[in-house]
């Protein structure tokens, strides 16, 4: 993670993602050259790296420190007070999964995981607020939660982030759909982080030419035209185009 001060997100909205990797490198080959996204390293923070697109930060590669983890992108949502937020995770029927952890003067995270297990990050902040950029190319878009019940996830989110979702001016950038919607009908509830591509065919083939591969095949929402693919090492995202 990293300093941003320019962006204030309110408790519940995306603000943050990483990727957790075998190899940082050879992401930061694939992302590089995908997004045109630099890099700097913060080796205070085992070996994390830290994405930025014309100098905002937009994400984060993270080695993953035990091979058992899964390869994936996490998704963190706003929690100027994670403490009470967690309480609420529970409350409705969540769980959270192992103690905050601070980084440095930026803040805090943790991780928990819905009633209907998909799992996804709460960020305090510190010095780093969230994106320095998003909405535009190369940077985040949206995130969907693909979940078994979506009658039970709304209730849940919409519970747990009811002034992000619903309250006055709300812009959530997260959106709830049935697993089957898109995938097998067996695969596990999960969020899918979405990033902004310019032109969704040329960034397929640049998917493709860079040993990742289609998960789903384009196809349209209220959010845009979309993709799901997934990196050279298995982690999965979506290109969305609007």
């Amino acid at each position: 993670m990293a300093e941003n001060r320019a962006s204030a997100y309110t408790e519940g909205v995306p603000c943050w993602t990483d990727a957790q990797l075998p190899d940082v490198e050879a992401g930061k080959r694939f992302y590089g050259e995908l997004f045109g996204w630099s890099f700097e390293e913060k080796r205070e923070y085992g070996g994390s790296v830290l994405a930025r697109l014309e100098g905002k930060p937009v994400a984060a590669l993270t080695r993953k420190a035990d091979g058992r983890m899964p390869t994936e992108w996490t998704v963190y949502f706003s929690a100027p007070d994670a403490r009470a937020l967690s309480a609420r995770v529970r409350e409705r029927g969540g769980q959270i999964l192992g103690e905050a952890r601070r980084v440095g003067p930026y803040g805090a995270f943790l991780l928990a995981a819905d009633p209907q297990g998909a799992v996804f990050g709460l960020w305090q902040p510190g010095l780093h607020q969230g994106f320095g950029l998003r909405h535009r190319p190369g940077a985040f878009g949206w995130v969907q939660l693909y979940a078994r019940d979506t009658e039970t996830a709304n209730a849940f989110y919409g519970a747990l982030f009811h002034e992000a979702l619903f309250g006055p001016g709300a812009r959530p950038d997260f959106g709830r759909a049935a697993v089957s919607e898109v995938f097998d009908a067996g695969m596990p509830p999960h969020f899918l982080v979405h990033f902004r591509v310019a032109d969704l065919p040329d960034a397929l083939a640049v998917v493709d030419r860079l040993g990742g591969r289609v998960r789903a095949a384009p196809f349209e929402t209220s959010y845009g035209t979309v993709a799901v693919v997934a990196d050279d090492q298995g982690a999965s995202f979506a290109l969305q185009q609007r």
